[in-house]
């Protein structure tokens, strides 16, 4: 008998060291992993960098233009799904693109006329949107590669990005440093840290251009819910320059103080602002009491339950909806019609080296540049 129980005991102690092998080997951990992408016209090789969670969660980055090209999400079903527009190999984005994904810079959104004053010298910029410079010119930050380290942390991964523009690159002034770190956490969110400095005066509006679709990229995103924390629009003439003043959101399709369905008011053409962008193409002045990390924005796929949470250190936001979007796009599996990816992009006031009652885009020699944006990602 003693004999049995023994034999028995051992059996068990076997069992478990196999089962707590079993789980040893099952258990996750951050990862990030490097792969060729693809030549650019100049013979350089761009890489393809693969950050994994340990929850499974995956974000794809190509340091050609630091641009996001994968990043999954879990819907209410634990059901992983890629939730960004973009494209499969780095020939679609050589390219002409939408900026899917992309770093911008040296300014995000639109310089008036192309051209701007700093300490009264007038600077003039490539012209590539109808009478406007946008998203840095015709070669920006989007169109670069990107010196690229990986960042492995205790319980993140993370890559930076470092690239040097220099002076009079695209008609800016000033050698401008610029460093850009994308960070992985295991509570399913991407932080991304812009930093830079310069050794002349100049302006600098940095931000990412993904295109999110919570559905996975199966419909549009006119049923997306999304609150913004914002009482003000930058309203715009029909060239998008903002008109210098600001608009209370109040009674107007652009109160999204409460969550509201994409949808509802983005047709409404009789409202001036609504015709001129085409929908939403507008930057929203964040509600906040002080210049910390703030949450500002969410949007909610009610029938997979993705959720997504936005955090910013900037003033305001560009909310996009995809209204250029003809559908001559394709990739991933999934055609890119009109309104089938919304954009957040966290950033200054379009336009603001031109529009002096406008918080300051100008960096000096001897300041530094630093802004945080972080994309949380859930199920509801």
């Amino acid at each position: 008998m003693k004999r049995i129980t023994y034999l028995f005991t051992a059996l068990i102690g076997l069992a478990i060291i196999s089962c707590s092998k079993t789980n040893e080997k099952h258990k996750m951990i951050s990862t990030i992993s490097k792969e060729a992408f693809g030549e650019l016209p100049d013979g350089q090789t761009a890489d393809l960098y693969t950050l994994t969670n340990t929850n499974g969660m995956t974000v794809n980055i190509t340091n050609y233009g630091g641009i996001i090209t994968k990043l999954t999400a879990p819907d209410k079903k634990g059901e992983w799904e890629d939730v960004v527009l973009g494209f499969d190999s780095l020939a679609p984005y050589l390219g002409e693109h939408p900026f899917f994904g992309a770093l911008v810079g040296r300014f995000g959104n639109r310089i008036a006329g192309g051209k701007f004053k700093i300490n009264g010298t007038e600077y003039k910029l490539a012209i590539n949107n109808g009478p406007n410079s946008l998203h840095g010119g015709k070669v920006g930050f989007d169109k670069v590669l990107w010196k690229a380290t990986e960042v492995k942390e205790d319980s993140t991964v993370g890559l930076k990005l470092e690239y040097t523009s220099k002076d009079m690159e695209e008609g800016y002034p000033g050698n401008l440093t610029v460093t850009v770190v994308y960070t992985l956490g295991n509570d399913n969110s991407l932080k991304i840290d812009y930093t830079a400095t310069t050794d002349k005066e100049t302006v600098i509006n940095l931000t990412n251009h993904s295109y999110f679709n919570l559905t996975g990229n199966k419909r549009d995103i006119l049923g997306h819910e999304v609150s913004i924390a914002s009482d003000s629009i930058v309203p715009v003439n029909t060239d998008l320059i903002p008109t210098g003043k600001l608009r209370a959101v109040e009674g107007t399709p652009f109160d999204f103080r409460k969550p509201t369905v994409v949808g509802a008011g983005i047709d409404k053409t009789e409202d001036e602002q609504i015709k001129n962008g085409g929908g939403y193409d507008h930057c929203w002045v964040i509600n906040r009491t002080d210049k910390g990390l703030v949450p500002f924005a969410t949007v909610k796929d009610p029938e997979s339950g993705r959720f997504m949470e936005v955090f910013t250190t900037e003033p305001a936001v560009q909310f996009y909806t995809g209204n250029f979007l003809d559908g001559k796009l394709s990739g991933k599996g999934a055609t890119f019609g009109k309104r089938s990816g919304l954009c957040l992009e966290t950033e200054h006031y379009p336009d603001s080296p031109n529009q002096p009652q406008f918080p300051s885009t100008n960096l000096k020699p001897g300041d530094a540049y630093k802004t945080t944006t972080v994309y949380k990602f859930s199920a509801k």
